[in-house]
């Protein structure tokens, strides 16, 4: 869409979508304004955060990319907020071991996110671009390493520019078509773990500074990168879905709240050779955890899982956290996430309880599996443009940015790239 804003006074544009319009939509990922379009619209306006982009522009064009996508949201709802000082919450996570990054945010809301999208989509109407919905792309029409078009349902859509868009859920489409077309790719490190859910009064001061606060350290038994990842305070878990496997996200809306606090806490999973296939990984993970939970997801009390033993509905309702996802199975989520990844868990949340005193207390409900995965990154040139000439692959499904903000960049690079040669 944000391709498309940068592009519609210079071309005609068409956009292709699998799902339907945002409005018409549950849960599904496809769609007008694609997975960001149902979350709760947190908006991190860092470079390096959901994705780097400094790893394709220079610093100070990252930065213009993210201020001109912020403007966009602005102009189409997001909220304007300002931010108190970050530098108390910054000393106690350095004396923790953790780092704490201040960055700028915009928080939406799950439940006006659909508004805001469905203006991006009537000033782009407006501007001419039209929408074909519900309608899959089959291939890529391609002559002598140049882009001809589209194949859609047996019918070929002719154009000297395509930029492949199709998001984390068209991840497996997407390499799937570049494989066959001989463009390389590689595998991506992932993010395995649980979602984290706490008596909002214990976030309180911290979502002052940032609503959703950014803790990353190194645990101390197996040094892994460990993460805290899309807070969302006052809010409520909800299931989430990894094909036919589920796991569990996180959403916070601006005129309904819980009385607890929820955020992901994530292990870098990075392998190497022999085996590389850091998504086969992570689905493996995703299917134990739906087996032993037999359909639902995980739900263990942290103090249960310190202790070894597995939690019941009866050990859970003595506790003081009430969980706002009842559709799970209590039980212990050491028997569908590996050792290793469980330890790095219990760590990390004893290190950040020196910087937010209650969050790693024997009550804190934790939900598994949250698992976010990375698309296989497709090797590019310069604007993202594939060794095919007019082809363009972008976002999260092209493993080149993990959330909103940086999806959005990455298409006004393209953008621009493809509109210097028209």
């Amino acid at each position: 869409m944000f391709a498309a804003l940068e592009l519609m006074d210079k071309a005609d544009v068409l956009v292709i979508e699998k799902g339907k319009n945002i409005d018409e939509r549950s849960n599904e990922i496809q769609g007008v304004g694609g997975a960001g379009g149902i979350s709760d619209g947190k908006l991190n306006l860092h470079p390096k955060i959901g994705g780097d982009l400094t790893e394709f522009v220079s610093e100070g064009k990252a930065y213009e990319l993210i201020d001109r996508v912020d403007e966009i949201f602005v102009k189409h709802g997001a909220p304007e907020e300002e931010q108190p000082s970050a530098e108390e919450l910054l000393r106690r996570a350095a004396a923790s071991g953790i780092e704490f990054l201040p960055i700028k945010q915009r928080h939406i809301g799950s439940d006006k996110l659909p508004a805001l999208i469905n203006s991006i989509k009537r000033e782009l109407e407006k501007g001419g671009v039209k929408f074909l919905l519900q309608t899959i792309v089959e291939d890529v029409l391609v002559s002598d390493e140049e882009v001809e078009g589209v194949l859609i349902e047996k019918e070929k859509i002719r154009s000297n520019y395509v930029i492949l868009a199709p998001g984390r859920a068209g991840s497996p489409w997407l390499s799937s078509v570049m494989k066959k077309h001989g463009i390389p790719l590689k595998h991506m490190p992932i993010d395995v773990g649980v979602r984290v859910e706490v008596p909002s009064m214990i976030y309180e001061d911290v979502i002052e500074i940032n609503w959703d606060p950014k803790f990353r350290m190194r645990v101390p038994t197996h040094d892994d990168f460990v993460r805290t990842f899309c807070t969302s305070p006052y809010g409520f878990v909800v299931r989430d879905s990894y094909g036919d496997a589920i796991g569990v996200n996180g959403h916070s809306m601006r005129h309904k709240r819980s009385n607890n606090t929820n955020f992901a806490f994530l292990v870098r999973i990075d392998l190497t050779e022999p085996v590389e296939d850091t998504t086969a990984y992570g689905y493996s993970i995703a299917q134990l955890a739906t087996t032993i939970g037999g359909g639902n997801p995980l739900l263990q009390r942290l103090g249960d899982l310190r202790r070894g033993r597995r939690s019941t509905w009866d050990r859970i309702e003595r506790s003081y956290v009430a969980p706002t996802l009842r559709d799970v199975t209590p039980g212990d989520i050491s028997m569908a996430l590996p050792y290793r990844i469980v330890m790095d868990i219990i760590e990390g949340l004893n290190m950040l309880d020196h910087v937010i005193p209650g969050v790693a207390s024997d009550s804190t409900l934790l939900y598994a599996p949250e698992i976010k995965f990375s698309a296989m990154r497709i090797i590019t040139k310069d604007g993202f443009e594939t060794p095919i000439k007019g082809l363009y692959t972008v976002g999260d499904g092209a493993g080149v940015s993990r959330g909103m903000v940086c999806a959005a960049a990455t298409g006004l690079v393209a953008a621009e790239h493809l509109g210097a040669t028209l």
